[in-house]
């Protein structure tokens, strides 16, 4: 399993239920890594997408502790036994982490790779982070981007790789 992400400074990703940042270089280059694969979300995620609904041309597996919610078009798993078994059905490199903070937190450590939109901004007020990626132990900085000026900011795409994930189950 991957995650894919964008965060700013502060490694911030969301206030109020919602992304901090609407970059349209970042929502084409999250749409180019994630089409045709398998990705991976909390209920909250899925909710703040438009209509609540799945993401098109992918398998859009929700993980919610509330064993009666399986919305359409989606795999509902309830705990992350399930989310294991399931995500063992894909390719490793098919199976991307979307989010919402919790899963990057707890789940980081199962990925292989993190794809993260590094934005050069910090914004008040926000409630959601992920972790430092610059500090978490096993992972280094793979690949990076020249600074791209989207939307307003500055942002460069990286790659983190994990060099040595835990095993699912584990």
């Amino acid at each position: 399993m991957n995650l894919i992400v964008a965060a700013d400074k502060n490694w911030a990703i969301g206030k109020g239920g919602d992304l901090v940042y609407s970059i349209p270089e970042d929502m084409k280059y999250f749409r180019r890594m994630t089409q045709g694969k398998t990705v991976v979300m909390g209920r909250k995620t899925l909710e703040s997408f438009p209509g609540g609904k799945p993401l098109p041309k992918r398998v859009n597996v929700v993980l919610s502790s509330n064993r009666d919610y399986a919305p359409e078009g989606t795999v509902s798993v309830h705990d992350y036994a399930e989310l294991f078994a399931e995500v063992a059905k894909y390719p490793e490199d098919d199976v991307m982490l979307i989010g919402g903070g919790r899963l990057y937190t707890d789940l980081a450590k199962y990925c292989r790779r993190a794809y993260i939109t590094l934005i050069d901004a910090e914004t008040e007020g926000v409630d959601t982070f992920i972790p430092n990626f610059d500090n978490l132990d096993g992972w280094r900085l793979e690949d990076v981007s020249e600074p791209l000026e989207t939307g307003g900011y500055t942002v460069r795409f990286a790659a983190y790789l994990n060099e040595n994930p835990e095993v699912y189950g584990k």
